[in-house]
């Protein structure tokens, strides 16, 4: 039999603006390169947990650690997904959910540190005195890659809203593309076949695109941790001589009775 690869813990940020006048709210996509783990495909900022994320515990703002706890659902480091999921979108979009002011280098110079290695999070953080602020994110679901896969997730989704006065733009490297869209623009350029999406970023998508307006959207993402999160771990199983995905609750679902 063989060995289930450990789903590594993971962030990823839904950034969201309002559209402009009549239309839905838009979020910011990234396209990672053909060699990344993802392929070519569009996909929110994100990535995996590091262990410079557990060192920043005390500049994390507006959210403590036993709320975070509760509200990823972890007995202990559940404020490292959010500290994660600053340092990700800050990495990859320049967007930081801290003062930008505070950053005696500027915003440009330290992203291009942190990207290039000359210096890391925890330093960053450190010397800055930054406040993260935590509470401008919105856990709000949570997928684990299925088993059969050889590289494997556990990536807890969070929606930000864009802060004022900031600009969001991809870093390059393993990132090749970037785009501001509609949920339902990016829904409907990959069933043309014109991107590339991931079984995880098209629920997500079709979740946004239920809402009209940013408003709406914030007010959803920020109550689902009081709704409950259902851990979704897609299985994929053979129905009539094809391969489908099925979640938690649908039939065929391993371990659910008809």
């Amino acid at each position: 039999m063989t060995d289930i690869a450990h789903a590594r813990p993971s962030s990823t940020v839904v950034l969201a603006r309002a559209g402009n006048e009549g239309s839905d709210p838009e979020v910011f996509m990234v396209r990672r390169h053909a060699k990344s783990s993802f392929g070519e495909a569009y996909a929110f900022p994100g990535g995996v947990v590091d262990p410079e994320d557990s060192a920043v515990h005390e500049y994390c703002v507006g959210l403590s650690a036993r709320r975070a706890d509760a509200n990823i659902g972890v007995k202990e480091g559940g404020i490292d997904f959010y500290s994660a999921a600053i340092r990700e979108l800050f990495e990859e979009t320049g967007v930081l959910l801290a003062n930008p002011d505070d950053v005696a280098e500027g915003p440009e110079a330290a992203r291009d540190a942190l990207n290039d290695g000359s210096d890391n999070w925890a330093d960053f953080v450190h010397r800055n005195e930054l406040e993260l602020q935590c509470d401008k994110l919105y856990y709000f679901s949570h997928w684990i890659t299925p088993p059969q896969q050889s590289k494997r997730y556990s990536t807890r989704f969070f929606l930000t809203e864009m802060p004022a006065m900031q600009t969001a733009a991809h870093c390059g490297g393993e990132l090749i593309n970037s785009c501001w869209m509609t949920a339902h623009a990016v829904l409907r350029a990959g069933r043309a076949g014109e991107i590339v999406l991931h079984f995880p970023t098209i629920k997500t998508l079709e979740s946004i695109a239920r809402h009209k307006t940013l408003e709406e959207l914030v007010d959803w993402a920020s109550s689902c941790v009081e709704w409950g999160i259902t851990s979704m771990l897609p299985m994929i199983v053979e129905r009539e001589g094809r391969s489908d995905i099925v979640l938690p609750g649908e039939i065929d679902y391993p371990g659910v009775e008809l």
